[in-house]
């Protein structure tokens, strides 16, 4: 995963001189943000969206990309205007049927002014007319559209629509999902869900993708290239699809041992985390420079530069844990990333449990040791990282941390208990940090506050007595789990 620059709040333009009838005096603008804490231009008030409706022509050998988007949402206050995340061009704005006025303001912000003010609590559409070239296009000095040789990748985090889709660009805001992509022929198009179908006329391949569950838009991926397409089942009747670019190279071997193992890992990983809360599964491996991976939901996103040291399953288990966590149970605010990356790194150290390679005790008593109390890595809070620390090693290695710490403190039965309940609790939802230190009161019985103040946001090493009551401090020196640096070869394909 990569992180970008935090962005400052684009200046709100002055609203478009409308005639606004008399009844809708008490109508007021959207706000700009959804009032994120780390990301305030983020997302957008005044409304929720239900529904992404996405009908896009994509030309590789120019990058040119042109898409309708209908949007289906409910308004949340009498809106006088609101906004939709965006980068590209904008031709028309439909409200309801009828034109709207626009105004393109900050490097990602779309204001729409609908002809009449839209009454609180009624469901209304959107309809985005546009075009342009997404790797062209530079917010705050990046872009999150990739290249490559035969195509382009949507694909980042914490963003990636404002490139190819309008949006309420938040995880708070998720929806479901509709994207119809037309590629030349000999080209395919690669998104979330499952492909209802495909059609071809006068040199043109059309693939209809549907996300039937609710979806953030960070995860919403599109990829347009030359693959090779491997389809399967699992045993539970699941479709499988994984996608790798033809030209990987050294790295192609690999990365199929790698992902083609996808459908066996969400076995095992539903037998911790509960039922897969998904209709399809897969992953896919474009030819791009990046090193990160992502998460990108049913079909996780993989850098080749993953598996350039050989096959790596526990990449895998990871951006497949994200799944239920992250995925299913997404984050309300960016600064819960822990309940993302700490989970998905723990369930790392299960597989290697499982593996043989390192019991999770083993690899956190030889992380605890691994930084002295000196090193940065300490002053880092995985319950409240900052924009600037959000993909950084605590957060994911002291995140780890914190549930064996949990585990050690509550015992197997209710920890994995926890680990279950809390994605049925929140399927499909969102939720805090603070969310899940109740829940696991909760069911544990226990006050757990002090622990998670320890291990989640204190910036500093938790006192050797502080680890010993955790388990997690050995007397002796710990020897390094067999695991260990194929667990740290994944920090790189994190973007880290």
């Amino acid at each position: 995963m990569r992180h970008h620059r935090l962005l400052a709040p684009g200046a709100a333009a002055a609203c478009l001189l409308l005639a606004i009838p008399a009844s809708a005096a008490d109508a007021t603008p959207g706000a700009p943000g959804i009032g994120d804490s780390y990301y305030p231009s983020y997302g957008n008030g005044g409304y929720d969206v239900s529904h992404y409706d996405l009908r896009l022509k994509y030309q590789p050998k120019t990058d040119r990309l042109e898409g309708t988007a209908t949007i289906l949402a409910d308004a949340r206050q009498e809106l006088s205007r609101f906004n939709l995340d965006f980068a590209l061009d904008v031709s028309e704005v439909l409200v309801d049927g009828k034109k709207a006025a626009f105004e393109a303001t900050g490097d990602h912000e779309l204001e729409i002014t609908p002809a009449a003010p839209l009454a609180s609590g009624r469901p209304f559409t959107v309809v985005v007319r546009y075009s342009g070239t997404p790797s062209k296009v530079v917010a705050s000095g990046f872009t999150s559209w990739l290249r490559t040789p035969d195509g382009g990748i949507a694909a980042n985090e914490p963003e990636s629509a404002w490139w190819w889709f309008p949006s309420d660009d938040h995880p708070l805001d998720k929806a479901t999902y509709d994207v119809s992509v037309a590629v030349p022929d000999g080209t395919q198009a690669i998104s979330n869900g499952t492909l209802q179908s495909t059609s071809s006329q006068l040199g043109w391949t059309r693939y209809n993708w549907r996300s039937s569950k609710p979806q953030a838009t960070y995860l919403t991926t599109l990829a347009v290239g030359k693959f090779d397409i491997t389809t399967d089942t699992t045993a539970n009747g699941l479709p499988v699809i994984n996608a790798y670019s033809k030209d990987l190279g050294d790295n192609a071997g690999a990365a199929r041992a790698s992902v083609e193992r996808s459908a066996e890992i969400v076995d095992w990983e539903s037998t911790i985390f509960g039922p897969y809360p998904f209709d399809a599964l897969g992953g896919y491996v474009p030819n791009v420079p990046t090193g990160y991976a992502l998460e990108t939901q049913t079909r996780p996103f993989y850098s080749p530069k993953g598996f350039a040291k050989g096959a790596n399953t526990s990449l895998i288990v990871h951006e497949l844990a994200h799944q239920w966590f992250g995925d299913s149970v997404s984050l309300k605010d960016w600064r819960d990333i822990w309940i993302n990356e700490g989970f998905a790194s723990y369930a790392q150290w299960l597989w290697s449990e499982k593996e043989g390679e390192g019991t999770a005790q083993e690899l956190a008593d030889y992380t605890y040791a691994s930084y002295p109390a000196d090193d940065p890595f300490w002053k880092v809070e995985p319950g409240d990282p900052g924009a600037e620390n959000q993909f950084h090693d605590a957060v994911y290695d002291r995140g780890a941390l914190a549930l064996q710490a949990l585990r050690n403190h509550i015992g197997d039965k209710d920890f994995f208990a926890i680990l279950k309940g809390w994605t049925a609790e929140h399927r499909y939802g969102n939720a805090s940090v603070e969310d899940f230190v109740t829940y696991a009161e909760k069911v544990s019985g226990k006050p757990l506050a002090a622990l998670f103040d320890t291990w989640l946001f204190t910036p500093s090493k938790p006192a050797a007595a502080q680890a010993r009551a955790a388990e997690v401090s050995p007397a002796e020196a710990p020897v390094r789990p067999k695991s260990w640096q194929r667990i740290q070869d994944t920090h790189s394909a994190h973007g880290r």
